[in-house]
C-alpha cells in the first residue's frame, strides 16, 4: 500500500440547491473512502447556516472541520471582486489555505470522486520540486485571465497545492498584471488556473477520469472512470431554457439519472428525496 504525505481536503459551499448539498455529501463520503485515514477534511461555508447545512448532509463518515469563511476573503482579493463574489465562486479563496503545512486538495461540492485519478496520485507521490494539480475541462473558459492560461482547457473544480505553496504571491502578481474586476465564474477559474501554473506545469486530471458532467454539450453526459463534476448543479434556476424547458429542470433530471449509481460508487444507501 502506498503511503502518501499528509493531506487535507476542503470544500466550499454557499446557499446552493438541495442537489448541490447532496453533491457535497457524496463528495465527502467519496473522499473519505479514497484517501488514507490520516487525511483532514474541512467544509468552508458562506451565506448558508451551519444548522441547515449539517441537517441536510446527515451523518458524516469522518471528523469534519466546519469553517465559517464569511470574513476570510483576503482584503487584496476582495477589492478585485464584484458584489456577487464572481457569481459566488470567489468564496473558494476564503481562506487561501486551510492546511498550509499539508498537500491541500480543493474539490467543488458537486465534484465526486470514487477512485484515485492518476494526476492526484502523481501530485502526492512526486519528489521535489513539487507541482500543483488541476482538472481538465471540455473547452477553455478563463475569462479575463485567458492570456495567462494557455490554450488547453482547464477546470478549477479540482485544485491541489503542495505544502507552503505561495498562492498569495502568485495571485497578487496576476492581479497586478490584469486590471479589472472579477465578475464571473470564468474569471475565478482563469485566476486559479494561471496561479497553479506560474512555477511548473501542473498535473492534470483528465475528463476521461473525472467527467465535466451535464446534459448540455460539449459537457459530457456520463460519469468518468474516477469521478464526475456535475457543473450547474448548484443553481436553483439557471437563467435560460432549452426546447421550451428551464435549463435547471434538465440539470436536475440528469442528476436523478446518475444518483443511484453515485450512491453505490461512494458506498452509501440511496437516500429518499423529499
Amino acid at each position: 500500500m502506498t503511503h502518501f504525505p499528509p493531506l487535507g481536503v476542503r470544500w466550499t459551499i454557499g446557499d446552493v440547491s438541495d442537489e448541490g448539498i447532496e453533491g457535497l455529501r457524496l463528495s465527502i463520503w467519496g473522499a473519505w473512502r479514497l484517501f488514507e485515514r490520516g487525511t483532514s477534511y474541512a467544509v468552508c461555508y458562506n451565506t448558508i447556516s451551519l444548522d441547515r447545512l449539517r441537517a441536510s448532509l446527515g451523518a458524516m463518515p469522518c471528523e469534519v472541520l466546519w469553517h465559517d469563511s464569511a470574513r476570510d476573503v483576503p482584503s487584496f482579493l476582495r477589492a478585485h471582486f464584484d458584489a456577487t463574489m464572481a457569481e459566488g465562486v470567489g468564496w473558494k479563496f476564503a481562506p487561501l489555505h486551510m492546511f498550509p503545512d499539508r498537500h491541500e486538495l480543493s474539490l467543488d461540492n458537486d465534484c465526486i470522486l470514487w477512485s484515485m485519478p492518476a494526476a492526484v496520485r502523481l501530485w502526492l507521490e512526486q519528489p521535489e520540486p513539487p507541482r500543483c494539480v488541476i482538472a481538465e475541462d471540455v473547452r477553455p473558459c478563463f475569462g479575463m485571465f485567458a492570456p495567462h492560461c494557455g490554450s488547453e482547457p482547464r477546470n478549477s473544480g479540482i485544485r491541489g497545492l503542495p505544502p507552503a505553496y505561495p498562492l498569495e504571491h502568485e495571485l497578487r502578481s496576476l492581479l497586478s498584471e490584469v486590471p479589472g474586476v472579477l465578475s464571473s465564474e470564468l474569471d475565478e477559474q482563469g485566476l486559479q488556473v494561471a496561479a497553479v501554473a506560474r512555477r511548473r506545469a501542473p498535473e492534470v486530471v483528465t475528463v476521461r477520469e473525472v467527467s465535466i458532467c451535464s446534459p448540455f454539450p460539449p459537457h459530457l453526459p456520463n460519469l468518468g472512470t474516477c469521478g464526475a463534476h456535475f457543473v450547474g448543479l448548484n443553481a436553483r434556476q439557471l437563467p435560460w431554457s432549452l426546447e421550451g424547458r428551464p435549463a435547471s429542470d434538465w440539470t436536475r433530471e440528469h442528476w436523478g439519472k446518475h444518483r443511484e449509481e453515485l450512491y453505490t460508487r461512494v458506498g452509501l444507501k440511496l437516500r429518499a428525496t423529499g
